[in-house]
């Protein structure tokens, strides 16, 4: 009997395994290259790409673009080259200006047209002529700004 009693009492004595983790240390650590991170990335200097340069590229042949004038009093007036590369002129309303793009995206599928507006033409008017030339499928339709 008196070993069972003895076995008993050892048990109630023998120590737990210690299961936490001491992370003060590991803190510690991470400061250190936290600061030396902080202090060496503004020294690293960004790599300079220097671009190779191309001594004699020749630009794509463009096709000269359709200028459709705005004028103050809401006119309309078209200038473009024609096949021989004489420059026309042409006034024009707002449907026979339709016709008149319809016909040339017909012969000239990729040209691009440039409304070229006064700056005292109403906002509206400009939207009005760009998305009747787009709903006639021109492609590109661009507006001709003076540079400053």
């Amino acid at each position: 009997m008196g070993g069972s009693v003895r076995s008993s009492m050892r048990g109630s004595r023998s120590r737990r395994a210690m299961a936490d983790i001491n992370v003060v240390p590991y803190i510690d650590v991470m400061l250190v290259l936290l600061v030396i991170f902080m202090v060496t990335a503004p020294l690293v200097a960004p790599s300079i790409i220097n671009l190779p340069t191309v001594g004699g590229a020749s630009q794509q042949q463009q096709t000269p673009p359709v200028v459709v004038n705005i004028r103050p009093d809401g006119n309309l007036s078209v200038r473009y080259k024609d096949d021989s590369g004489a420059t026309q002129q042409e006034n024009m309303s707002r449907a026979d200006l339709n016709s008149f793009v319809a016909d040339r995206e017909q012969s000239h599928p990729d040209q691009p047209v440039v409304i070229a507006a006064d700056k005292a033409v109403k906002y509206e008017t400009v939207m009005n002529v760009m998305s009747d030339l787009k709903s006639r499928g021109v492609k590109r339709v661009g507006l001709l700004v003076k540079s400053q």
